[in-house]
């Protein structure tokens, strides 16, 4: 375990939609509370189970207690601690993942067809070091 001040977003560094979303996240992580990794990266060999960094369909969200969390169940968590405001996407966790999962696993199949892929991962600018982890 290399944190404990911080949680850690694990994210597809091909992925333009996946980046995307880290960019929101970059953009209201005003508490500083998340710091992000690709999937194709050390710190997601280092922390999760092979099985977990192989599989590059899913964002995982590894929280300071070292749960993990996967598809809507890691994006809800996330959204919902970047501003007080964004809590209300809490109510989705009532839906029960077999109603929620299936629209996530679609947008994932399709994710690079739809929205492109970069041929190496994403190089985090100077003012976005802070957030990356290698």
């Amino acid at each position: 375990m290399i944190f404990k001040n911080f949680q850690i977003i694990f994210f597809d560094g091909h992925c333009n939609l996946c980046n995307t979303f880290i960019d929101f996240i970059i953009r209201y992580n005003q508490k500083a509370s998340f710091k992000v990794a690709s999937l194709q990266g050390i710190t997601a060999q280092e922390e999760l189970p092979q099985a977990m960094y192989q599989n590059l369909s899913t964002v995982v969200l590894l929280d300071r207690n070292e749960r993990i969390y996967t598809h809507t169940d890691a994006v809800i968590r996330i959204v919902s601690q970047l501003r007080p405001i964004f809590k209300i996407f809490l109510i989705f966790l009532i839906l029960p993942r077999f109603l929620r999962d299936p629209l996530y696993r679609g947008i994932a199949k399709y994710r690079y067809k739809f929205f492109g892929k970069r041929e190496t991962c994403r190089l985090p600018t100077k003012e976005e070091r802070e957030y990356f982890l290698p």
